[in-house]
């Protein structure tokens, strides 16, 4: 079976699809490159598939990410779709350490969704950016200050509690 026909198959929900092209993934039966020439032509519920498998396969084994891998997620932290968003960024969590000079973008993105009025989209930005932090990476000169900020803004204290799990974990 192929990514495409998984994404078709109207008897398979949403979990069971994301499950079977993880395993794929990770398997070695298709390749990132080939999932992701997909996600980019698909709509946003077949592309939120894609990027969730993408984050289960790199939540198991974050070292099948690659340089593409991570300028195309950079890229649809911004899409329309939330899932997209939210997907996205729980890949950039999961990958970061990988990549630790090339999260410029990335960051930028993230910054811009811990303002997105959707709970999940700023819940899973915290995540990323928290993972980013723990780094200790150049970025936290100017990530610690504006992690600060958004935890005086946020009002949901399930973020504000990743924010400062991770300022904590770095002081």
């Amino acid at each position: 079976m192929d990514i495409q026909t998984i994404l078709t198959d109207k008897t398979l929900k949403a979990k069971p699809k994301v499950e079977a092209i993880s395993k794929m993934l990770l398997d070695k039966k298709v390749t990132i490159g080939e999932l992701i020439k997909i996600a980019k032509v698909s709509k946003d519920k077949d592309k939120g598939t894609c990027i969730e498998s993408l984050e289960f396969a790199t939540r198991t084994n974050p070292r099948i990410a690659s340089p593409d891998l991570l300028a195309f997620i950079t890229g649809t932290l911004t899409d329309e779709a939330p899932r997209v968003r939210w997907e996205s960024a729980k890949v950039i969590g999961n990958i970061a350490h990988l990549f630790p000079g090339k999260l410029d973008g990335a960051i930028g993105n993230l910054l811009t969704n811990t303002e997105y009025s959707g709970t999940v989209v700023r819940w899973s930005a915290a995540f990323a950016l928290g993972e980013i932090v723990k780094l200790k990476t150049k970025h936290n000169k100017d990530l610690i200050p504006a992690i600060e900020t958004i935890i005086k803004r946020d009002e949901d204290n399930a973020i504000r509690k990743i924010y400062q799990k991770a300022l904590k974990a770095v002081s």
